[in-house]
């Protein structure tokens, strides 16, 4: 029999623990907005449906990854602003919706640290 070793994990660095937070904030913004354009309807929101619903998946699975050290987290970040910057884009489609000009603020922010994350060593 050989013996395990414990494994211990090293504690999130500062720019870790915003990024998760940014992706967990985003995810909310997302599941919020996503759940306001379904109340509003109308198929011209399809497209801005889809990109919430990316963008949410995509910062929940990122945060989970981080948080779990995954050896794919730095591409997943990559993927995860990529996904951002698109919903960004379809939510500025609508600058007279206050909730879609902070949806698009919130994935701004959120690209951001998961390109920095992206950039740096996990």
């Amino acid at each position: 029999m050989t013996q395990q070793q414990p494994t211990t994990m090293e504690p999130m660095s500062r720019e870790m623990q915003d990024c998760v937070q940014a992706c967990m904030s985003c995810h909310g913004v997302c599941e919020e907005t996503m759940s306001s354009c379904l109340q509003t309807g109308g198929q011209a929101r399809m497209p801005i449906l889809r990109a919430l619903m990316d963008c949410s998946e995509m910062t929940r699975m990122c945060a989970d990854m981080m948080m779990r050290r995954s050896p794919l987290a730095d591409e997943m970040c990559m993927m995860c602003a990529q996904a951002c910057d698109l919903c960004a884009e379809a939510c500025m489609s609508m600058p007279d919706d206050d909730r879609m000009m902070r949806c698009a603020e919130s994935c701004r922010r959120c690209s951001e640290m998961c390109r920095a994350m992206a950039g740096s060593t996990m």
